[in-house]
């Protein structure tokens, strides 16, 4: 049970980053005036960055079961813990407890300790 926990707080994980992402490119960087141009560009590469970073947390989580490691499942799940649950705390200090952000950030870090 543990393991399909874990495994559903990577799905969780993915589908929190591809929002981030369609949402930063929607409804942010869509209405947002930044110049120069080449700032715009960095600034919405560093935004997806973490869109990947996620994703990229999502796969270790669904795929930490399967590692013969005890220890690698460990230090898979302590660090994207901490990883999302930074991003659930930036989050609802900028919305300031508004909005789904925060909250489907904390679902996942709920989740991945509960598999942990």
């Amino acid at each position: 049970m543990r393991d399909l926990i874990l495994q559903c707080a990577g799905v969780a994980g993915i589908v929190v980053a591809l929002i981030h992402g369609v949402l930063g490119e929607t409804k942010v960087f869509s209405r947002a005036t930044i110049a120069p141009e080449s700032l715009r560009t960095l600034i919405r590469l560093v935004w997806q960055a973490g869109t990947v970073a996620w994703i990229g947390g999502g796969v270790l989580l669904i795929a930490a079961p399967s590692m013969g490691s005890d220890s690698a499942r460990h230090w898979i799940v302590a660090t994207i813990i901490a990883v999302y649950a930074f991003a659930a705390i930036a989050n609802a200090w900028w919305s300031r407890g508004r909005g789904f952000g925060w909250k489907a950030l904390a679902a996942v870090v709920v989740l991945a300790a509960a598999g942990y």
